[in-house]
């Protein structure tokens, strides 16, 4: 009897320990798919830049063709963005100009076609993102950048009912810190940049 009792025991701490690397097993896998990924939709995210013209105004221009990932994880409040930018795509509404900016005195886009951001680390301000750390890849050359976020939202889409997050974001960056040093300083070294992004759910 005493044998038999003992048996059920170690049968019962067996069992107990299969629950546990069970129940283990299964936060595991909440706490994996937490994490959300998105595909930028080309058709509504839009890039553009603002840049200083001689002093007496401000030139403005768009670039039309851009891809990107971004992951978030609104439980751990983390993430990433991984995004590329098409250089030769860039669209001042002047081509002569367009032209120019594609050439190696600007974004030498035969040379170097993309622009990239990679990002280190998203911060949160009340549980949604507001800013994101990260790097820069223009001309070949790689420099510390921060995104602020001016507007996060993440909801269906009240058409085609899919899972959507737009942002609205903008930097700052020297043009010459990438090498892209012709025309300065008429033309302004100093450039804004702005990114109205949506994208979907995969």
């Amino acid at each position: 009897m005493r044998l038999i009792l003992q048996v059920l025991k170690l049968k019962g701490i067996g069992m107990l320990k299969n629950s546990i690397i069970f129940l283990s097993f299964l936060g595991f896998q909440c706490f994996a798919q937490a994490a959300d990924t998105y595909s930028v939709d080309p058709q509504h995210t839009y890039a553009h830049f603002s840049v200083s013209h001689l002093g007496f105004s401000t030139m403005r221009g768009r670039f039309d063709k851009g891809s990107g990932k971004i992951t978030i994880d609104h439980v751990a409040q983390n993430g990433s963005i991984n995004f590329a930018i098409e250089v030769a795509s860039i669209n001042t509404g002047f081509s002569k100009r367009d032209d120019h900016l594609r050439s190696p005195d600007f974004f030498n886009a035969v040379e170097f076609p993309d622009m990239t951001y990679k990002s280190n680390a998203i911060k949160f301000k009340g549980g949604i993102p507001a800013s994101v750390s990260g790097n820069l890849t223009l001309l070949g050359v790689t420099k510390p950048v921060t995104l602020t976020i001016l507007s996060f939202k993440c909801a269906s889409h009240p058409m085609n009912k899919k899972e959507l997050c737009g942002a609205d974001v903008v930097a700052h960056i020297k043009r010459s810190d990438f090498g892209m040093k012709y025309g300065l300083p008429n033309v302004g070294d100093d450039i804004n940049l702005m990114l109205e992004v949506e994208a979907y759910k995969e």
